[in-house]
């Protein structure tokens, strides 16, 4: 099924107003095993980073800078994993799993904004962790509330300002060739392989802004934990080592699953580009890491652990 429409000066233009997402499959027994196990995935990722939303937020002692970037990093991917399951869900069910054009335009909006801000929460969340390490005693002072507060809002407005170049970028294109996206969601590749003009500038200048902000927060990561080395080396006491490392641990293993699918999608040439390869990588992406993020800050975080024991108890008298 296609939505097209005519119109132009002189001659007929035929022009996509709506796009069909080819999915994984159309096999239907397979459709059905997909979805019950993406909606187990999404139930997976609400109740994982709502809880840790909910923890944070009961919890008196963790009310400090590290698990407020925590809270808003579970707000992200709360708001980013339900940017495309329940549209991915929905077209697991139906026959012709058909977005419409200013669909695609709000769901690639709010898929690159909040991936961005997540980018950028990481970057903060390093120099977060530099501060508690290095003057562990003026760690209060120098990440107050007011200052943590401002670089959740930078983080936002940047992930949303850079969304932005790339929605005004993309959808003043063309789309004539095919209404087909051989993806389960929109995204910017496949949605450029349809346009009927050269978009190889385009594409250039969306890697060089995707590139820059990546590898900007990838060197301001690589410096912060350098400095965490050099001052956990300083350390006399065994036992004080092992505890700066565990603080950082968590957050080591958050930026290497985020920046490792991150850069094997979008930092490759495109003439490695592979579509059923990327649908698998963009599951890791959009789906896998949100729901493993609350577990990598809390399986092994005996603070987190305690104060969701006082909130179940709580809650269950």
């Amino acid at each position: 099924m296609l939505l097209l429409h005519k119109e132009g000066k002189g001659r007929n233009q035929t022009l996509v107003t709506g796009f069909l997402l080819l999915g994984f499959t159309n096999v239907p027994e397979e459709k059905l095993a997909l979805f019950l196990v993406f909606l187990a995935f999404y139930i997976l990722t609400l109740v994982g980073n709502i809880g840790m939303i909910l923890v944070i937020r009961f919890a008196p002692h963790l009310q400090t800078p590290m698990y407020f970037f925590i809270g808003n990093l579970s707000f992200v991917d709360t708001c980013y994993s339900s940017v495309l399951a329940p549209q991915m869900l929905v077209n697991f069910l139906v026959a012709n799993p058909i977005i419409s054009f200013s669909g695609c335009a709000t769901q690639l909006y709010f898929y690159v904004a909040l991936g961005t801000t997540e980018c950028f929460l990481l970057a903060v969340m390093a120099y977060d962790r530099y501060a508690a390490i290095y003057n562990p005693l003026l760690y209060s002072t120098t990440m107050s509330k007011r200052l943590c507060l401002q670089l959740v809002v930078l983080s936002y407005i940047g992930g949303f300002l850079h969304s932005s170049i790339y929605i005004i970028t993309t959808f003043q294109l063309p789309f004539c060739k095919s209404n087909e996206i051989s993806h389960f969601f929109c995204d910017i590749l496949p949605l450029l392989k349809l346009s009927c003009v050269n978009t190889k500038t385009i594409e250039i200048l969306l890697y060089a802004f995707t590139g820059s902000i990546s590898m900007s927060c990838l060197l301001i990561i690589l410096v912060s934990y350098l400095c965490i080395l050099s001052t956990i080396l300083k350390i006399s006491s065994g036992e004080g080592k092992k505890k700066a490392f565990s603080t950082c641990a968590s957050h080591v293993t958050a930026v290497t699953l985020f920046y490792g699918t991150i850069s094997f999608m979008y930092l490759r040439p495109s003439s490695s580009y592979s579509v059923e390869q990327d649908k698998v990588v963009s599951v890791i992406y959009t789906v896998i890491i949100p729901m493993l993020n609350p577990l990598i800050y809390s399986v092994r975080n005996k603070e987190v652990k305690a104060a969701l024991r006082k909130l179940l108890q709580k809650f269950s008298l």
